[in-house]
């Protein structure tokens, strides 16, 4: 969820017109289900799973973003049987317009390596940030970027037809001009739901979007500065307003409610 100013733009060839969802899920090879949230339920995100964080709030998350993250609020985070939904609202709490939701797995689902799987269909419009990451759990490498950031996806709605998935670490980020990462071109994004998925091990994290390989990070051997990703880290889902990356081209107030559907969570090990 942190910046990434630059981007190499990967064109997959499309079929015509949309791209059609292909994952449908199943134990990938030599893998054993460990985690799962199938959101099969009504009410407010399980607790035994899901953390609602709102640390951030007071200074924009370090990004500048502009919208509240509030806590067992539903019309901000809600499961209605079927998908988890984690809506931006445009209302007036404390000294922000919007408010939204921020949930994490820490201490509740934390892991070193394995496949995280998210099916999930992101918002649109001017000034809408969704994104799915990871941090490290204990940041013992020190704070970021040191310990690291895994950004499974992530989408800004001024450019519509675009997914990013990227790394940050000591070495390699936005700050520095470095960062490593890509553009993958998915037209149909903010109206079809998509699988999201790592495939993360001691040599390298290779990023999909429905099976299909769009972006790898090899493990380069020279130390944590490039490579953090050797202890555990938990997943982050949220949806952000603005900010330095989401709010480059300002916020059209007429997207609000604005919704991420989460259709489940499945991480592999």
């Amino acid at each position: 969820m942190i910046v990434s100013w630059k981007k190499t733009v990967l064109l997959i060839l499309l079929p015509a017109i949309v791209v059609l969802p292909g994952c449908i899920g199943g134990n990938p090879g030599g893998m054993e289900l460990v985690w799962s949230e199938e959101f099969d339920y009504e009410g407010l995100p399980d607790e035994t799973k899901w953390n609602y964080d709102t640390v951030g709030n007071s200074y924009g998350w370090g990004n500048n973003e502009l919208q509240y993250y509030t806590v067992r609020d539903k019309k901000n985070a809600w499961v209605d049987g079927e998908y988890l939904n984690i809506t931006a609202v445009r209302e007036k709490r404390d000294d922000f317009n919007y408010t939204s939701a921020r949930l994490t797995t820490k201490e509740k689902g934390d892991w070193l390596y394995g496949r995280m799987e998210i099916r999930a269909q992101v918002p649109g419009g001017r000034g809408i940030w969704p994104a799915i990451w990871m941090l490290p759990t204990d940041w013992e490498y020190g704070g970021w970027p040191e310990s690291g950031e895994i950004d499974i996806m992530e989408h800004v709605g001024y450019d519509s037809d675009s997914i990013h998935t990227t790394v940050h670490t000591e070495a390699f980020n936005h700050g520095i001009g470095t960062q490593k990462g890509k553009a993958t071109y998915v037209p149909d994004c903010e109206e079809a739901f998509y699988v999201y998925a790592i495939e993360w091990d001691e040599e390298k994290i290779d990023f999909f979007i429905d099976d299909k390989l769009v972006f790898t990070f090899n493990n380069t051997k020279s130390g944590p500065a490039e490579w953090p990703f050797d202890k555990r880290f938990h997943l982050i889902l949220n949806v952000a307003v603005g900010g330095n990356w989401g709010g480059v081209h300002g916020v059209d107030d007429s997207i609000f409610p604005s919704t991420m559907k989460v259709d489940y969570v499945r991480i592999y090990q």
